[in-house]
């Protein structure tokens, strides 16, 4: 049976955030903290050893594969920035024009720097991605 590897655990977010080799990486870690703390309600906690994450939700697929994730959250990666918002192909199209510089893939948005994108869409994409997931799968 599949046993999830990316789980909540109670390792210290600044602990973390502090290891961060660049120092530019680590301040633009330290302002999505304080964007995500604050759109999404939650606490930061560490999911994994290098996802920060925001709240959580239970998911169960069709295939009856199932697991608990959080609704959004960053890591600061050595090469990008994971930004862990939905991107739901199509819909947020716009908001992923006007968010700047990046690339993306199924459920993830992965920039260089925070001065690349626009602030603004950002929150924008982080709002709608919670009220998205909380949607699909009400608690």
């Amino acid at each position: 049976m599949y046993e999830q590897k990316t789980t909540q655990n109670d390792a210290d977010v600044i602990e973390f955030i502090e290891q961060v080799e660049n120092p530019k990486k680590r301040q633009d870690a330290y302002r999505l903290l304080e964007i995500f703390e604050e759109l999404s309600g939650h606490p930061a906690k560490m999911w994994g050893p290098s996802i920060i994450g925001f709240g959580s939700y239970h998911y169960v697929y069709a295939t009856g594969h199932e697991g608990d994730a959080p609704l959004v959250g960053f890591s600061p990666r050595k090469a990008k920035i994971s930004l862990y918002i939905g991107t739901s192909e199509g819909e947020n199209e716009p908001l992923l024009k006007d968010l700047g510089k990046h690339t993306s893939g199924k459920s993830c948005v992965y920039v260089n720097k925070l001065a690349d994108i626009d602030e603004e869409a950002l929150k924008k994409m982080i709002v709608k991605s919670i009220a998205d997931i909380q949607m699909l799968y009400p608690s």
